[in-house]
């Protein structure tokens, strides 16, 4: 089998599936994913949360150039809100207090936080232990993301504007032939387009590798999730997702069921990443140290790789040393939020070679996204 299109998108996870939503106004487009669905690494393994103070600077602002889109996305793109207020606070123990001021400084004046008492965010949060907070904040800002119906949405998109999904077809080999980027798979099929964008999250440096390129310093990271029993009394459904701030750890109310993590980021190679017992086992011990929940039984568990380049910025543009080869990776913990803004940003740098005028307005600046930054 061969396909031929403008566009050649490899990857589907969230990113991937925005761009090539993108792009198919533009042009013909193939969305080409190695595993049998769409989004079944990172994408389907997020907490879902739209944080607009989290991130370095440059990410907090394509964060907020999303928000429009999520809080009123085009008309058929989902049929229920894809936003929904939650709300996070964030606390710190004893010896630790300065990290709230520290976060206060970090938020946009557009998102303040907010100090609350130790008292107000334990009848916020009633699970947490008083004598666990010393000093907190609270964060208004912070909504609800439904990753899937997002995920699905671009999808959706892509292929009413005529866009093509494959699936299952690891790709092996990517070259440059008669101004074509060409993709062969384990199955023999081949897939050709002057533009490729590289998507492929944790296994975007190999798929750079594979085109003849230098890497960018891609390194995912594992990150271990657990979901226990929810408990009304001690996690009420207005409860603020809830930050451990001198370790990351947090937990939040999910579809009346209780996530937690420690926030872990273990540097690890591009996987299908799964959880281990030792992680699992320190989650429940912050939980049993900071609440006053018991962990009786772990429903379900699970880790997903987040994946980094040294500034923890994402990586958009044209690779200088490859005609037509533009790399859309690096997007960390922050894909779900960032999605919206970056697949309008690969459209208009491709068909363009222009920031959208939003950003530019903005501040952000091209130089912080370029994939030479990575290379030094």
């Amino acid at each position: 089998m061969s396909a031929a299109s403008d566009y050649l998108v490899i990857g589907a996870g969230v990113s991937g599936a925005a761009a090539a939503a993108e792009l198919a106004q533009a042009g013909s487009v193939t969305l080409v994913e190695m595993e049998e669905r769409a989004g079944y690494h990172s994408s389907g393994r997020s907490a879902a949360l739209y944080t607009p103070n989290y991130g370095p600077a440059v990410v907090r602002t394509i964060i907020a150039a999303s928000a429009e889109f999520y809080r009123a996305p085009m008309p058929g793109f989902t049929d229920h809100p894809l936003l929904t207020p939650r709300q996070a606070m964030t606390f710190v123990p004893a010896g630790s207090e300065a990290k709230i001021d520290e976060y206060m400084a970090m938020a946009t004046p557009e998102t303040p936080l907010q100090e609350i008492s130790p008292d107000q965010a334990c009848k916020l949060a009633p699970l947490l232990r008083r004598e666990a907070v010393a000093r907190a904040s609270l964060d208004p800002h912070v909504m609800d993301m439904d990753a899937g119906a997002i995920h699905q949405g671009f999808l959706k998109l892509l292929k009413h504007r005529g866009g093509k999904v494959f699936t299952d077809h690891r790709i092996t080999r990517i070259e440059r032939e008669a101004g074509l980027w060409r993709a062969t798979t384990t199955s023999g099929a081949t897939f050709a387009a002057p533009i490729a964008v590289n998507a492929g999250g944790a296994w975007a440096d190999e798929i750079g590798q594979m085109a003849g390129l230098k890497p960018i310093g891609l390194v995912p990271m594992r990150r271990t999730a657990i979901i226990i029993a929810g408990d009304p009394a001690l996690a009420p459904a207005t409860m603020p997702a809830v930050d451990d701030g001198a370790t990351e750890a947090y937990v939040k109310i999910d579809a009346g069921r209780l996530m937690a993590s420690l926030g872990d980021a273990t540097p690890s190679p591009p996987c299908d990443a799964q959880p281990e017992d030792l992680d699992m086992a320190m989650i429940v011990d912050w939980l049993e140290r900071n609440t006053h929940l018991t962990v009786k039984r772990i429903e379900h568990s699970w880790a997903g790789l987040r994946s980094f380049v040294a500034d923890h910025c994402p990586v958009v543009g044209f690779d200088d040393d490859a005609e037509g080869f533009f790399w859309l990776a690096g997007q960390g913990g922050y894909g779900i939020m960032l999605a919206a803004a970056l697949g309008r940003l690969t459209r208009s740098l491709i068909v363009r070679n222009e920031v959208p005028a939003d950003l530019l307005a903005r501040g952000l600046k091209l130089a912080e996204l370029a994939p030479a930054r990575c290379r030094g």
